[in-house]
């Protein structure tokens, strides 16, 4: 339990940010300043995965490639069939903005820092997480703008044109990453002397923007329109919705004859989804749009998900200790 309650700390902080949103929102010309600094937190912490990634990894990682394609296949089409699947149950019972959150949730990558922590503390293949879980979130750039554009945009905004949000999402994101990669002879050797600046980008522009969008939500009656019951019922939703694609990652690498450390690579890569890159890109794609019930569902799927992981990775890493003893 202590490790757990570690482990979800910046979770405890995500609901203070949502609580401090709800008694003091920002709004007007300090909300649009907040954003901007916002903005910025977001290219730095992009710049700085950049440099953190090491070129050596993702030569390795690339070789692998039946094992990015199953993850590739999992984070982008086995979520967003079960997403559109659950539509005639889901969209009843937490009416459309939650059931776009949620369908968007859907449409994300996975995540970079988990998946490769899960991995490690496993003992799985971490080159192929580290090259798989970046790939993920490279190419959820332009394919997740690409899904909400042709499933939820698509039909509620007549002439909603995705090259515009895929240029946004390219410029605040992909650039400062291809930019920290250049860099990185330069600035990693810095980073290693600050072991958490990532930590504390990544973290911090999260809780940022969390705030921000629920302020906007705050101001606009987000607490009014949701109740109680739709929030338990999304937590079941999503609970089911990890399960499911839990299973799956979990069965189908051992009936495509995957080794024991690539099946744990799938497992934790193939199951996550991002709230680092999840969050910004919300904020392009949906402008306009209720942006706090937007990003609720990958709120709380991304605490599930990490409860979750970090149960399976410990047992699995003792299973490890015990086959060598």
């Amino acid at each position: 339990m202590l490790k757990l309650l570690a482990l979800d700390r910046f979770t405890i902080l995500l609901f203070v940010m949502v609580l401090l949103a709800s008694v003091l929102p920002v709004s007007g010309q300090a909300a649009e300043v907040f954003s901007w600094i916002t903005t910025a937190a977001i290219a730095i912490l992009f710049f700085l995965h950049g440099a953190k990634l090491s070129r050596e990894a993702v030569i390795e990682g690339l070789m692998h490639w039946k094992l990015h394609t199953l993850v590739f296949a999992l984070t982008f089409a086995l979520f967003p069939i079960l997403g559109l699947l659950a539509k005639p149950i889901l969209l009843p019972m937490l009416g459309q903005e939650l059931y776009w959150g949620f369908l968007f949730m859907c449409f994300l990558p996975s995540t970079v820092q988990s998946s490769i922590a899960f991995t490690s503390v496993a003992q799985g293949n971490i080159a192929g997480a580290i090259c798989s879980a970046s790939f993920s979130n490279i190419i959820g750039m332009f394919i997740t703008p690409m899904l909400v554009t042709f499933f939820i945009l698509g039909k509620s905004q007549h002439g909603f044109d995705p090259t515009a949000s895929i240029l946004q999402i390219t410029l605040l994101l992909l650039v400062p990453f291809i930019v920290g990669q250049l860099l990185r002879p330069w600035i990693f050797p810095k980073m290693q002397k600050m072991p958490k600046i990532v930590k504390v980008f990544d973290q911090g522009s999260i809780l940022m923007v969390v705030y921000g969008a629920f302020s906007s939500a705050v101001v606009a009656g987000l607490w009014r329109e949701v109740s109680l019951s739709t929030l338990l019922l999304l937590l079941l939703a999503c609970s089911v919705l990890l399960t499911i694609v839990m299973l799956l990652s979990l069965f189908i690498p051992r009936w495509l004859g995957f080794n024991r450390a690539d099946q744990k690579t799938v497992f934790f890569c193939g199951s996550k989804k991002t709230l680092a890159s999840g969050v910004p890109m919300a904020q392009i794609l949906f402008i306009g749009q209720p942006l706090g019930m937007i990003v609720l569902p990958i709120m709380i799927f991304h605490q599930i998900q990490l409860m979750a992981c970090g149960v399976i990775a410990n047992l699995w890493a003792k299973q490890a200790v015990h086959t060598e003893e």
